[in-house]
Protein backbone atom coordinates (compact mmCIF):
# COMPACT_ATOMS: atom_id res chain seq x y z
CA UNK A 1 0.00 0.00 0.00
CA UNK A 2 2.96 2.28 0.98
CA UNK A 3 5.63 1.85 -1.33
CA UNK A 4 5.55 2.68 -5.03
CA UNK A 5 6.61 0.54 -8.21
CA UNK A 6 10.05 1.53 -9.43
CA UNK A 7 10.29 5.28 -11.55
CA UNK A 8 11.39 5.16 -15.09
CA UNK A 9 13.85 8.07 -16.31
CA UNK A 10 14.24 9.45 -19.52
CA UNK A 11 16.52 11.71 -21.21
CA UNK A 12 14.65 14.09 -23.19
CA UNK A 13 16.94 16.24 -25.56
CA UNK A 14 20.18 17.42 -24.26
CA UNK A 15 18.94 19.02 -21.01
CA UNK A 16 15.91 16.96 -19.61
CA UNK A 17 14.94 14.16 -17.63
CA UNK A 18 11.88 12.75 -17.46
CA UNK A 19 10.74 10.95 -14.31
CA UNK A 20 7.48 9.34 -14.64
CA UNK A 21 6.25 7.57 -10.87
CA UNK A 22 3.21 5.95 -12.79
CA UNK A 23 1.09 6.32 -15.59
CA UNK A 24 -1.94 6.61 -13.56
CA UNK A 25 -2.44 9.72 -11.65
CA UNK A 26 -2.86 8.48 -8.10
CA UNK A 27 -2.47 10.73 -4.73
CA UNK A 28 0.59 8.56 -3.42
CA UNK A 29 2.22 9.12 -6.77
CA UNK A 30 1.90 12.94 -6.49
CA UNK A 31 3.16 12.44 -3.12
CA UNK A 32 6.45 11.18 -3.94
CA UNK A 33 6.85 13.58 -6.70
CA UNK A 34 6.26 16.32 -4.45
CA UNK A 35 8.69 14.77 -1.83
CA UNK A 36 11.68 14.19 -4.35
CA UNK A 37 11.14 17.68 -6.22
CA UNK A 38 11.11 19.74 -2.44
CA UNK A 39 14.51 17.46 -1.99
CA UNK A 40 15.97 18.23 -4.72
CA UNK A 41 15.32 21.97 -4.05
CA UNK A 42 17.11 22.06 -0.88
CA UNK A 43 20.38 20.00 -2.01
CA UNK A 44 20.74 23.31 -4.74
CA UNK A 45 22.61 20.92 -7.48
CA UNK A 46 25.15 22.80 -9.33
CA UNK A 47 23.64 22.72 -12.89
CA UNK A 48 19.97 22.03 -11.78
CA UNK A 49 18.05 24.88 -13.76
CA UNK A 50 14.05 23.83 -13.16
CA UNK A 51 12.20 21.58 -11.21
CA UNK A 52 8.60 21.25 -12.51
CA UNK A 53 6.31 18.30 -10.59
CA UNK A 54 3.31 16.98 -12.21
CA UNK A 55 0.49 14.42 -11.20
CA UNK A 56 2.56 11.62 -11.83
CA UNK A 57 5.38 12.60 -12.87
CA UNK A 58 8.53 15.05 -13.19
CA UNK A 59 11.04 17.65 -15.19
CA UNK A 60 14.27 18.82 -14.56
CA UNK A 61 16.30 20.64 -16.67
CA UNK A 62 19.84 21.14 -16.34
CA UNK A 63 23.13 22.68 -17.98
CA UNK A 64 25.07 19.60 -19.01
CA UNK A 65 28.15 21.96 -19.39
CA UNK A 66 28.19 21.89 -15.53
CA UNK A 67 26.30 18.90 -14.99
CA UNK A 68 26.24 15.44 -16.75
CA UNK A 69 22.80 13.61 -17.38
CA UNK A 70 24.35 10.16 -15.74
CA UNK A 71 25.31 12.25 -13.09
CA UNK A 72 22.42 13.88 -12.39
CA UNK A 73 20.64 10.62 -12.81
CA UNK A 74 22.47 9.22 -10.20
CA UNK A 75 21.18 12.14 -8.00
CA UNK A 76 17.72 11.04 -8.70
CA UNK A 77 17.74 7.61 -8.07
CA UNK A 78 19.47 8.07 -5.08
CA UNK A 79 16.02 10.37 -3.97
CA UNK A 80 13.85 7.98 -5.69
CA UNK A 81 14.84 5.20 -3.37
CA UNK A 82 14.47 6.99 -0.40
CA UNK A 83 10.98 8.25 -0.96
CA UNK A 84 10.00 5.58 -2.82
CA UNK A 85 7.63 4.65 0.63
CA UNK A 86 5.15 6.92 1.46
CA UNK A 87 4.78 5.78 4.83
CA UNK A 88 7.80 7.99 5.61
CA UNK A 89 6.78 10.95 3.65
CA UNK A 90 5.65 14.43 5.39
CA UNK A 91 4.86 17.31 3.26
CA UNK A 92 5.36 20.84 4.75
CA UNK A 93 2.54 22.79 3.58
CA UNK A 94 -0.62 25.57 4.20
CA UNK A 95 -4.48 25.70 3.84
CA UNK A 96 -5.67 28.41 1.62
CA UNK A 97 -8.94 29.76 1.57
CA UNK A 98 -10.83 30.52 -1.93
CA UNK A 99 -13.98 33.06 -1.73
CA UNK A 100 -16.23 31.33 -4.08
CA UNK A 101 -19.37 33.30 -5.72
CA UNK A 102 -20.99 30.14 -7.12
CA UNK A 103 -23.54 30.11 -10.01
CA UNK A 104 -22.55 33.52 -10.82
CA UNK A 105 -24.03 35.53 -13.75
CA UNK A 106 -20.51 35.97 -15.01
CA UNK A 107 -19.96 32.36 -15.61
CA UNK A 108 -23.31 32.08 -16.83
CA UNK A 109 -22.68 34.61 -19.65
CA UNK A 110 -20.00 32.54 -20.90
CA UNK A 111 -22.04 29.26 -20.93
CA UNK A 112 -24.46 31.27 -22.94
CA UNK A 113 -22.20 32.70 -25.14
CA UNK A 114 -20.75 29.21 -26.02
CA UNK A 115 -23.85 26.68 -25.97
CA UNK A 116 -22.96 25.56 -28.99
CA UNK A 117 -19.50 24.06 -28.46
CA UNK A 118 -21.44 22.34 -25.12
CA UNK A 119 -23.17 18.77 -24.25
CA UNK A 120 -26.47 20.21 -23.34
CA UNK A 121 -26.76 23.73 -25.51
CA UNK A 122 -29.57 24.67 -23.22
CA UNK A 123 -28.06 23.86 -19.44
CA UNK A 124 -25.99 26.17 -17.92
CA UNK A 125 -22.29 24.51 -16.89
CA UNK A 126 -23.30 24.73 -13.13
CA UNK A 127 -26.95 22.83 -14.04
CA UNK A 128 -24.85 20.61 -16.56
CA UNK A 129 -22.07 19.93 -13.44
CA UNK A 130 -25.05 19.16 -10.98
CA UNK A 131 -27.06 16.91 -13.62
CA UNK A 132 -23.89 14.86 -13.45
CA UNK A 133 -23.34 14.29 -10.13
CA UNK A 134 -27.40 13.21 -9.36
CA UNK A 135 -27.84 16.84 -7.68
CA UNK A 136 -31.49 18.60 -8.31
CA UNK A 137 -30.77 21.17 -5.35
CA UNK A 138 -27.95 23.91 -6.18
CA UNK A 139 -27.62 24.54 -2.01
CA UNK A 140 -26.35 20.59 -1.70
CA UNK A 141 -24.37 20.89 -4.48
CA UNK A 142 -22.64 23.74 -3.43
CA UNK A 143 -21.91 21.87 0.46
CA UNK A 144 -21.16 19.09 -1.61
CA UNK A 145 -18.01 21.02 -3.18
CA UNK A 146 -17.23 23.75 -0.60
CA UNK A 147 -17.04 21.19 2.29
CA UNK A 148 -14.15 19.35 0.22
CA UNK A 149 -11.01 20.15 0.40
CA UNK A 150 -8.29 20.25 -2.77
CA UNK A 151 -4.92 18.96 -2.74
CA UNK A 152 -2.78 21.12 -5.27
CA UNK A 153 -0.86 18.50 -7.44
CA UNK A 154 0.80 20.67 -9.73
CA UNK A 155 0.81 24.22 -11.49
CA UNK A 156 1.37 24.46 -15.17
CA UNK A 157 -0.49 24.86 -18.80
CA UNK A 158 -1.48 28.51 -18.50
CA UNK A 159 0.86 30.04 -15.76
CA UNK A 160 -1.15 30.03 -12.20
CA UNK A 161 -3.15 27.28 -13.26
CA UNK A 162 -3.13 25.12 -10.30
CA UNK A 163 -5.32 21.33 -10.74
CA UNK A 164 -6.99 20.92 -7.48
CA UNK A 165 -7.84 16.78 -6.64
CA UNK A 166 -10.34 16.10 -3.61
CA UNK A 167 -9.46 15.30 -0.48
CA UNK A 168 -10.61 12.39 1.51
CA UNK A 169 -13.87 11.66 -0.83
CA UNK A 170 -14.70 8.40 -1.83
CA UNK A 171 -15.15 7.48 -5.46
CA UNK A 172 -18.51 8.23 -5.00
CA UNK A 173 -18.46 11.32 -3.40
CA UNK A 174 -16.13 12.99 -5.88
CA UNK A 175 -17.68 15.49 -8.00
CA UNK A 176 -16.92 15.13 -11.43
CA UNK A 177 -17.84 16.92 -14.74
CA UNK A 178 -16.68 15.85 -18.85
CA UNK A 179 -15.32 18.84 -20.65
CA UNK A 180 -16.76 21.09 -23.26
CA UNK A 181 -17.16 19.05 -26.88
CA UNK A 182 -14.97 21.74 -28.33
CA UNK A 183 -13.04 24.80 -25.66
CA UNK A 184 -14.11 27.98 -25.58
CA UNK A 185 -11.99 30.92 -27.06
CA UNK A 186 -12.47 32.69 -24.13
CA UNK A 187 -12.57 32.16 -20.28
CA UNK A 188 -12.71 34.73 -17.64
CA UNK A 189 -9.80 35.62 -15.08
CA UNK A 190 -10.91 33.47 -12.00
CA UNK A 191 -13.66 31.21 -13.30
CA UNK A 192 -13.13 27.97 -11.15
CA UNK A 193 -14.13 24.77 -14.01
CA UNK A 194 -14.44 21.31 -13.66
CA UNK A 195 -12.96 19.22 -15.62
CA UNK A 196 -13.19 15.12 -15.05
CA UNK A 197 -12.33 15.31 -10.80
CA UNK A 198 -9.74 18.32 -10.80
CA UNK A 199 -11.01 21.91 -9.77
CA UNK A 200 -9.09 25.05 -12.04
CA UNK A 201 -9.41 27.90 -11.48
CA UNK A 202 -8.35 30.24 -14.76
CA UNK A 203 -5.95 32.71 -13.83
CA UNK A 204 -6.30 34.94 -16.62
CA UNK A 205 -8.61 35.35 -19.57
CA UNK A 206 -8.30 32.79 -21.71
CA UNK A 207 -9.38 29.44 -23.88
CA UNK A 208 -10.56 26.64 -21.99
CA UNK A 209 -13.05 23.72 -21.72
CA UNK A 210 -13.70 22.63 -18.24
CA UNK A 211 -17.47 23.58 -16.95
CA UNK A 212 -17.62 26.82 -15.09
CA UNK A 213 -19.45 26.60 -11.69
CA UNK A 214 -18.25 29.79 -10.29
CA UNK A 215 -15.80 32.79 -9.83
CA UNK A 216 -12.83 33.59 -6.99
CA UNK A 217 -13.17 36.73 -5.49
CA UNK A 218 -9.49 36.53 -5.14
CA UNK A 219 -6.61 36.15 -7.88
CA UNK A 220 -4.34 33.77 -8.66
CA UNK A 221 -2.22 35.17 -10.86
CA UNK A 222 -0.66 38.65 -10.79
CA UNK A 223 2.52 39.66 -13.02
CA UNK A 224 2.69 42.72 -11.41
CA UNK A 225 3.56 41.24 -8.05
CA UNK A 226 1.29 43.66 -6.14
CA UNK A 227 0.16 41.03 -3.43
CA UNK A 228 2.80 39.70 -0.62
CA UNK A 229 0.72 36.21 -1.33
CA UNK A 230 1.88 36.46 -5.24
CA UNK A 231 5.30 37.52 -4.98
CA UNK A 232 6.44 35.10 -6.95
CA UNK A 233 3.46 35.87 -9.42
CA UNK A 234 1.33 32.00 -8.71
CA UNK A 235 -1.00 31.92 -5.72
CA UNK A 236 -0.65 27.97 -6.23
CA UNK A 237 2.07 25.97 -4.74
CA UNK A 238 2.17 22.08 -5.04
CA UNK A 239 0.98 20.80 -2.07
CA UNK A 240 -1.31 23.29 -0.92
CA UNK A 241 -4.74 22.59 0.39
CA UNK A 242 -7.23 24.84 -0.89
CA UNK A 243 -10.70 24.77 0.86
CA UNK A 244 -13.75 26.87 -1.43
CA UNK A 245 -15.98 29.37 1.04
CA UNK A 246 -19.14 30.27 -0.46
CA UNK A 247 -19.52 33.83 -0.84
CA UNK A 248 -22.44 35.91 -2.39
CA UNK A 249 -22.66 38.74 -4.37
CA UNK A 250 -22.14 41.72 -2.19
CA UNK A 251 -19.10 39.71 -0.32
CA UNK A 252 -17.31 38.69 -3.94
CA UNK A 253 -17.61 42.59 -5.20
CA UNK A 254 -16.09 43.76 -1.22
CA UNK A 255 -13.43 41.28 -1.85
CA UNK A 256 -12.81 42.75 -5.37
CA UNK A 257 -12.74 46.09 -4.04
CA UNK A 258 -10.03 44.77 -0.98
CA UNK A 259 -8.18 43.29 -3.10
CA UNK A 260 -7.56 45.91 -5.64
CA UNK A 261 -6.48 48.48 -2.84
CA UNK A 262 -4.35 46.42 -1.07
CA UNK A 263 -6.42 45.69 2.08
CA UNK A 264 -7.19 41.66 1.68
CA UNK A 265 -5.54 39.56 3.27
CA UNK A 266 -5.67 35.63 2.28
CA UNK A 267 -6.74 33.60 4.70
CA UNK A 268 -3.55 30.92 4.88
CA UNK A 269 -2.69 28.26 7.78
CA UNK A 270 0.79 26.36 7.67
CA UNK A 271 0.33 22.80 8.22
CA UNK A 272 2.20 19.32 8.27
CA UNK A 273 0.55 16.71 6.08
CA UNK A 274 1.16 13.37 6.67
CA UNK A 275 0.46 10.89 3.34
CA UNK A 276 0.75 7.84 5.74
CA UNK A 277 -2.21 8.83 8.02
CA UNK A 278 -4.34 10.40 4.58
CA UNK A 279 -3.69 6.69 2.73
CA UNK A 280 -5.13 5.27 6.28
CA UNK A 281 -7.65 6.91 7.14
CA UNK A 282 -8.95 9.09 4.86
CA UNK A 283 -11.60 11.64 5.61
CA UNK A 284 -11.17 11.48 9.53
CA UNK A 285 -7.69 12.62 8.66
CA UNK A 286 -8.67 15.41 6.42
CA UNK A 287 -11.52 16.87 8.77
CA UNK A 288 -8.71 16.83 11.81
CA UNK A 289 -6.32 18.34 9.39
CA UNK A 290 -9.05 21.21 8.86
CA UNK A 291 -10.40 21.53 12.07
CA UNK A 292 -10.88 25.24 13.09
CA UNK A 293 -10.08 26.77 9.56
Amino acid sequence: MFTLPETRFDLAGDEYIYAEISREMGLASNFKALAITNELRKRNIPGLIDICPANASYLVRFNPEIISSQDLLDYLIEIDITKSNVAELNLSTRIVEIPTWYDDPITRSYSERFASRHQHPGQSDFDFAMACNGFADKAAFIQAHSSTPYFITMVGYIPGTSWEFPLGATNEEILQAPKYLSPRSKTPNRAIGLGGAFNAIYPVDSPGSYQLIGMSAVPVYDKERRYPELRDYVLAKPGDIWRHRPIDEAEYWQIVADVEKGTYAYRTRDVEFSPKEYLLRGKAYIALLMEGF
